[in-house]
């Protein structure tokens, strides 16, 4: 052991101290290479001692980091912290040393008991401790920030980075790339093991020197337990004892003090009863962009330099190559070259012993990227960073409501990803059926592991799409819903009927029986819908019954895909309905603008809603879509309804078929008369056809409605059409282009020009008197070869014969054959 690792105070009986970067690959290769040299008896590492038992799970064959210790207190398991490890931590590389060298480990930080009591009592936040409701960025211990120890963290004035200081030493203006050039790309000779501890302990030494204390505040209470931690391993193996800990911490290890006055800091700590696991983790949550504020920016890329063997760069270059290549990007052998060689000529240029992670960035820009930071983004996203998401062994401690989610997931073949992905659910399936059911049961219980997407080509209601991501602070939120039950199932109903109870609002017991549904509580389901039925009779508010209603009738949908009884949910729905039908039009008295369109769209809520509660009537309610048509006829008339609402009304009734054509029409004549306030008729108009809701192809068919709305637009005092112009803007953006464009030329041409279409015989210009059949025989093959039926060369040759009938002048119209220009070539193509 040399004398520089040894304190020269305490003689040639010193532990070897070897001071780290957490999470470094450059500190992890040279803790290797020092224990391989030391042989120390035992291996102590900074880190909570109740993880100890834990410690053998590390060689366990399912083990794959990156992993997480994490604690959380029992009563309360919200309050919790993590330590991550990732394979290039020099935590993890001492203990996998140990484990391979049968050589004890222990942990010797402050325990987790005290670390979590204490961010209670003190509400600390993320860098001073776990405070109520922590997560991944509350992590103490290994999870400090990317310094050489945690008195690196940021927000403290009293604080020193102790890798910034270093590098302004050194004449460097970051710190980073100060870090890479002297540890990462230092390789570990032969007998030169110790010297980069002796090097950064003298660093470090001379800092704390100068800046005092120049840490975190709880760094004396737990520099003062590892003391005693390494006092006790003394004693067992004398002179055998390696501590690897942030080397922040070293020189305070090294400082002699008395066990008395150690343990006078530790008296009167506070403590709660904690458990503790491993759990997997990811990269991204060891990368600073994600929140984490102990993380490294690059962790994919310290992953690559502490597995690369020889040659990092080169074998860097030829990952990004790959990955680019998977996206259709034209990257060639001869692109990789040139990227080594410009990263290579970067470093020399910019005075570095080797190309770093900006030196391969720029490189990559410039020859993979073409310059572009499009796709140099999906590097750094993928590579640089990385989804890598790791595991942890059955054996791992766990509460019994994660063993049944790990159950349910290998039965359901739903494998956790850190990368997002969609799941296309046919509910039909009794698998697809499963995996929806547990989805939706861990969103109840605020394990949002999916979240729910729109279904792309289908709206039936026995599709459901899902995007998943894996986050690690899911298995925190598990732990917490563990009071709830055992199971799932269990926990999701107890969970539901608590939420219930304690809801505000109608609406939000309405949500959650939909929720129900979905997620297949039957137990759950009559709690909920008895304060359901109480909350809908108690409620006299118009507006919250008709926000409540639609969820309810989605409800009832799920009972023929999902096979649960609805009959419950019919009969509160129809309640719900028959009461909004008594309160909408007093309601809707006397609105203004803003609770105009607000009822608005509660008015289009409750006529989706109704129309599909018709389809499942409830026993006693009669004929809720007769009743509900006749309080729209009541809205239409009524002077003191606000125009937006009985423009809606008027549509509504159109649309299915209970008001006529020339009935609508004479409505609306009667609103755009000159009698009639401008701000008035332009938010009737803005009702009728706004919205987006089909209004533009009305007016585009019936030229009667267009020219009455042109007619009055037209007629709009100059004074008043400023007032009026955005909510016509409003109403009229909303069309899709093409009908704007056509209501355009329908305007232009004047009501003498225009029919009611503008289709062939319409006699608009550019519209011939009839179709022309020989033009229209002329696509037939085309479309026979669009549909696999027409033939190419020595095909039957039916379709050919009947396209040589179409053109005039007998000329014979022959279905293109696809060119293959990978073939021909360019030119002949183009020839051809």
């Amino acid at each position: 052991m040399s004398e520089g690792a040894r304190g020269t105070d305490r003689g040639p009986a010193g532990p070897l101290l070897l001071g780290v970067r957490h999470h470094g690959p450059g500190s992890a290769r040279a803790v290797r290479a020092a224990l391989d040299e030391a042989r120390p008896g035992i291996v102590l590492i900074e880190g909570p001692p109740e993880a100890d038992p834990l410690i053998p799970l590390a060689a366990e064959e399912g083990m794959r980091p990156p992993v997480a210790l994490l604690a959380h207190a029992v009563d309360e398991p919200g309050r919790s912290a993590f330590w991550p490890l990732a394979e290039f931590s020099p935590e993890w590389v001492a203990i996998r040393w140990a484990l391979e060298h049968a050589v004890p480990a222990r942990f010797i930080d402050l325990p987790a008991a005290h670390t979590l009591a204490w961010g209670k009592d003190t509400g600390a936040d993320g860098t001073d401790g776990p405070g109520p409701g922590s997560g991944p960025g509350d992590e103490p211990g290994a999870a400090e920030e990317p310094g050489t120890g945690d008195g690196a963290g940021p927000g403290a004035e009293a604080r020193v980075d102790p890798l910034g200081a270093l590098a302004g030493a050194a004449g460097y203006d970051d710190p980073e790339r100060w870090w890479e050039d002297v540890v990462e790309h230092r390789g570990v000779g032969k007998g030169d093991a110790l010297a980069p501890f002796t090097a950064l302990e003298e660093a470090m030494t001379a800092l704390r020197e100068t800046y005092g204390g120049g840490g975190h505040d709880r760094d004396p209470v737990r520099e003062a337990y590892m003391r005693l931690q390494v006092r006790a391993a003394r004693r067992e193996f004398e002179d055998g004892v390696a501590v690897v800990c942030g080397a922040w911490h070293v020189p305070a290890l090294r400082r002699r003090t008395t066990v008395a006055a150690d343990r006078a800091v530790l008296k009167g700590l506070p403590k709660v009863r904690t458990d503790m696991t491993w759990v997997p983790w990811t990269h991204r949550r060891l990368s600073r962009a994600s929140g984490y504020g102990a993380g490294i920016d690059s962790p994919g890329w310290y992953g690559h330099l502490f597995e690369a063997p020889d040659r990092p760069v080169e074998r860097w270059m030829t990952k990004v190559a790959g990955l680019l290549r998977d996206e259709d990007r034209i990257v060639s052998s001869a692109h990789v070259i040139e990227a080594v060689r410009l990263a290579g000529t970067l470093a020399a240029v910019r005075g570095r012993p080797l190309p770093g992670l900006g030196e391969t960035t720029d490189a990559v820009r410039a020859v993979m990227c073409e310059g572009s930071d499009v796709p140099l983004a999906l590097v750094h996203d993928r590579l640089v960073v990385g989804d890598a998401l790791g595991e942890v062994p059955a054996a791992a401690p766990a509460v019994p409501l994660q063993r049944d989610l790990a159950r349910a997931r290998r039965r359901l073949r739903l494998k956790p990803e850190a990368a997002e992905r969609e799941l296309e659910l046919d509910l039909r399936k009794e698998i697809d059926a499963g995996r929806s059911r547990l989805l939706h049961r861990l969103r109840l219980l605020g394990i949002a592991w999916g979240e729910p997407a729109a279904s792309r080509g289908s709206t039936g209601t026995f599709r459901e799409t899902w995007r998943l991501r894996w986050e690690p602070e899911l298995s925190v939120r598990v732990a917490e819903a563990g009071v709830w039950g055992t199971t799932v199932l269990a926990a999701a109903t107890a969970r539901t009927e608590a939420d219930a109870a304690a809801a505000q609002g109608l609406a939000e017991v309405t949500g959650l029986a939909e929720r129900c549904l979905l997620a297949d509580l039957p137990d759950a389901l009559p709690t909920v819908m008895r304060i359901l039925a109480d909350r809908a009779a108690l409620d006299t508010d118009v507006g919250h019954l008709a926000r409540a209603l639609p969820a309810l009738v989605r409800s009832l949908r799920y009972g023929d895909v999902r096979g649960t009884d609805t009959a419950a949910l019919a009969e509160v729905a129809a309640g719900l309905a028959e009461r909004i039908f008594v309160g909408l039009p007093p309601a809707c008295a006397g609105l203004d603008a803003d609770a105009a369109e607000e009822m608005r769209h509660r008015l289009d809520a409750v006529h989706g809603a109704v129309g599909l509660l018709g389809d499942t009537p409830a026993p006693g309610h009669g004929d809720l879509r007769a009743r509900w048509r006749s309080v729209l006829r009541r809205l239409t008339a009524r002077d003191t309804v606000p125009g937006v609402i009985r423009g809606r009304s008027v549509r509504l009734l159109l649309d299915d078929g209970e008001l006529a054509q020339d009935e609508a029409a004479r409505l609306m004549g009667l609103v755009l008369s000159p009698g009639t306030p401008p701000a008035d008729a332009a938010a009737w108009i803005e009702g009728f056809v706004g919205g987006g809701s089909g209004g533009g192809m009305l007016l585009v068919h019936d030229e009667r409605l267009l020219g009455l709305v042109d007619a009055w637009l037209t007629g709009v005092p100059a004074e008043a059409f400023t007032d009026v112009l955005p909510l016509l803007r409003r109403t009229f953006s909303a069309y899709e282009p093409g009908v704007r464009r056509i209501l355009g030329e329908l305007v232009r041409r004047g009501p003498g020009a225009r029919g009611s279409t503008v289709t062939a015989g319409s006699g608009a210009p550019g519209f011939a008197s009839d179709l022309d059949t020989a033009r229209a025989d002329a696509v037939l093959p085309v479309v026979r070869l669009l549909l696999g039926q027409g033939g190419d060369e020595g095909g039957d040759g039916g379709g050919e014969g009947e396209a040589r009938a179409g053109p005039a002048g007998g000329g014979a119209m022959r279905a293109p054959r696809p060119q293959r220009h990978h073939d021909t070539g360019g030119h002949r193509g183009r020839g051809a």
